[in-house]
């Protein structure tokens, strides 16, 4: 939790930029895995957090743009609580803690809102994406939860985005920590993958280490010898010797602060010629992307440029062939990168994309492409000093989509698909580094992780 002035200054500027009424923001609940005691570990709402500041389930925000007044709602722990989880704070203090002086039991919630119903003012809430929310706000507004999307308030979507965009110095010094705890993770990654360990040992290794420190995983770990396969959970295999770990893993801080790093690496310690090839590439479009980044600079014409770093390197190769700016502008690229070059990042490993993934990282000057590959850029608008976002090319070797792509003669004019039949077995690469975009460039948040074929050579070897 920041000094509370913190939070008091973010609930000011968003008075600033929605009109009138009411701002609901609701903070989540515990959620049950198997039976309502057995609960799985709790994760706050990131935007509750952002303006209240708060880790405990069962509250909600009210921050009424007229009078001025910031209230929260929740419920006192009883004695029963207290005897299974120890002393617990009133709701008033939580609201000292975060600069709102006015608390209130939750049942009092529905009073309020629909006292602002009858006044004729308008409710702005965000988009559920929890069920439990969902049924709530069905309860408090009287909206059928089968369309109560529809009707949250684009109003205030684009207020949150506007600010939680630029990063203030306290946020990136919480991504930097969980930057340090991802760094220790994928080094970790790199010592263990001999030949004969399980992908399992690794996995729960990393997750441990993320433990340890009192924070979570990010996200659930990718770490896979099937690279190709691009968000691929699975950790059933023993590792082999020569062919490539794919690990995508990070930490999230005390704080909630995500970071989000890729490495790929030989198991055994050793790149054969062919994986140092390709490497290079996904290596050359990485850098690249960190030359090219800064204010000013749409992130849809840095993935551009990463992906014709990607064409010339494949072409070099006699992977693919013809003009490269006809190749990327023609979208054959995304048969070895279907996916876009990253996406914002803060409390949110994927910041904001409950909010909605256009609102973020798009504007009314940028539009989402329809062409497959170009279609899954996640962040594409014009980038701001502040914005935190990862850097991830990579190239994928995917039998089925090579075989789709052949057989329907997809891009034939700049694909060699009679070079790809040595490369079906080969699996993928991808390299993640995140990136806070400064003055006039960027730096890559956390000491950056051994990156170069010799680095991660040296790494797996020391």
């Amino acid at each position: 939790m920041f000094d509370k002035q913190i939070y008091v200054d973010r609930r000011l500027r968003l008075r600033k930029k929605v009109k009138s009424g009411i701002v609901l923001i609701l903070g989540n609940t515990e959620s049950p895995i198997n039976y309502p005691g057995n609960t799985y570990n709790f994760r706050q709402d990131s935007n509750f957090l952002y303006f209240f500041g708060l880790d405990t389930p069962g509250l909600a925000g009210v921050i009424d743009i007229e009078e001025g007044t910031d209230c929260l709602y929740g419920d006192d722990f009883d004695i029963d609580d207290i005897i299974w989880m120890g002393p617990q704070p009133k709701l008033r203090d939580l609201g000292e803690r975060v600069g709102v002086l006015s608390t209130h039991p939750f049942r009092e919630l529905s009073a309020t809102l629909n006292r602002a119903i009858r006044h004729g003012r308008k409710i702005h809430f965000l988009p559920p994406y929890r069920a439990e929310n969902t049924l709530l706000l069905e309860r408090l507004l009287g909206i059928n939860q089968t369309i109560i999307k529809t009707y949250s308030s684009v109003e205030l979507i684009k207020a949150i985005v506007n600010l939680r965009s630029v990063k203030e110095p306290c946020e990136i010094e919480e991504i930097e920590k969980a930057c340090s705890v991802g760094y220790k993770m994928h080094v970790t990654a790199m010592k263990m993958a001999k030949p004969g360990a399980s992908e399992r040992e690794i996995a729960g290794e990393l997750e441990g280490i993320a433990y340890s420190f009192g924070y979570m995983t990010s996200f659930t770990t990718i770490l896979s010898q099937h690279g190709e396969t691009l968000h691929n959970h699975d950790h059933s295999l023993t590792l082999e010797e020569g062919r490539l770990l794919l690990v995508d893993a990070g930490a999230e801080a005390t704080s909630h602060y995500a970071s989000d790093f890729t490495r790929t690496f030989p198991v055994g310690g050793h790149f054969s010629q062919k994986q140092k090839d390709i490497y290079s590439i996904v290596l050359a479009a990485n850098n690249k992307t960190a030359e090219l980044a800064k204010p000013g600079i749409p992130y849809f014409n840095v993935h551009k440029a990463a992906a014709r770093v990607i064409v010339e390197g494949l072409s070099a190769l006699g992977i693919m062939k013809g003009n490269p700016d006809d190749a990327v502008e023609n979208g054959a690229h995304a048969l070895f990168m279907p996916h876009g070059l990253g996406h914002m990042m803060g409390l949110d490993v994927h910041d904001m994309e409950d909010l909605g993934e256009d609102y973020v990282g798009y504007d009314d000057e940028i539009s989402r492409s329809e062409q497959f590959g170009t279609s899954s850029l996640r962040m594409a608008r014009k980038l701001q000093k502040g914005f935190v976002l990862t850097n991830e090319p990579g190239i994928y070797f995917i039998p089925a989509l090579i075989e789709k792509w052949k057989s329907e003669k997809i891009n034939q004019a700049f694909i060699n698909y009679d070079a790809l039949s040595s490369y079906l077995n080969f699996g993928g690469i991808r390299l993640e580094d995140d990136l806070l975009i400064t003055d006039n460039g960027c730096r890559i948040l956390g000491h950056r992780i051994p990156i170069t074929p010799d680095e991660v050579e040296k790494t797996m070897n020391m």
